[in-house]
């Protein structure tokens, strides 16, 4: 039985890469729809759902991506509606990359760390997917965690979506520019880097000598790197007495774990993988 992957993107093209993970994760085939809403996906569901019997209907799964979280999360509340019964197959919900990345990246740092428990975190440039998943995923570690952003109107809003959707108790600031960014970070244990392309947060002097940090992380690989002073390759590196984790560092754990994730969908048809399974498959590979 051939396994079968249906891609459901709500960006307009089907992505490139999720694609290309998902071979190398042990689909057979993948079949990629763009434009995905709930208002559209339940025929697509339906092919998934009624096609197959029994053993064999393990071997179809669903991805959601797309570069919109939130279209992504409301996509994931409609397949999980259509499905009754035995009329499911497994689902996994990736928007952007930021349930795998943001677990690869939480995963190595707890690892290094021992105990999250207690440590206060800061995540720079985090009201986008990647920056909200790690904050969540820290703070359900045990961490203080404060998640900036240029516009405290912003960084609330991003604020209270993770706190109602991961029942925890994240904090809000706005850093809108170097000065207040190497303000937020003094006293703090975590520093994760999140922000797009081109742009330094931090440089390396403003972190290098704070005694509070113990670990720096930034997901940007293209220079100039969101912090720094690190290097894209850093896995756990010692820098001025800190660890430091780029990137490519995180993106190991993170393409291995996207494969592993797409590979568990085909175990059987119960499998619903948002970011709580994710980071728990993140932390036994890490």
């Amino acid at each position: 039985m051939k396994k079968l992957l249906f891609l459901f993107d709500t960006d307009p093209v089907p992505s490139v890469f999720d694609t290309v993970v998902g071979y190398d994760g042990g689909a057979d085939h993948i079949t990629g729809y763009g434009n995905v809403t709930p208002e559209n996906v339940g025929a697509l569901v339906d092919g998934t759902i009624y096609t197959r019997g029994g053993s064999e209907k393990k071997s179809t799964a669903i991805f959601v991506g797309g570069g919109n979280m939130a279209a992504g999360e409301a996509v994931l509340a409609a397949v999980k509606k259509r499905f009754f019964g035995p009329f499911r197959v497994s689902v996994m919900l990736d928007s952007n990359g930021s349930n795998t990345t943001a677990a690869a990246g939480v995963a190595l740092v707890a690892k290094a760390a021992g105990s999250l428990e207690g440590k206060k975190a800061v995540v720079l440039a985090g009201t986008g997917p990647v920056g909200m998943r790690s904050a969540a995923l820290l703070a359900r570690e045990g961490a203080q965690v404060t998640l900036c952003g240029r516009s405290l109107d912003k960084a609330q809003a991003s604020t209270d979506a993770v706190n109602k959707r991961f029942g925890v108790s994240v904090v809000a600031a706005e850093t809108p520019d170097a000065g207040s960014r190497a303000r937020i970070i003094k006293g703090q244990n975590i520093v994760f880097s999140a922000g797009a392309i081109g742009l330094e947060l931090v440089p390396e002097e403003a972190w290098k000598d704070e005694a509070s940090i113990e670990f720096v992380a930034d997901y940007n690989a293209q220079p100039p790197l969101g912090i720094g002073g690190i290097e894209a390759m850093d896995k756990g590196k010692d820098r001025h007495g800190k660890k430091s984790f780029g990137a490519l560092g995180i993106g190991g754990l993170k393409l291995k774990l996207h494969r592993a994730c797409v590979g568990q969908l085909f175990d059987n048809t119960e499998q619903v993988l948002d970011a709580e399974d994710i980071y728990a498959l993140a932390k036994k590979m890490a």
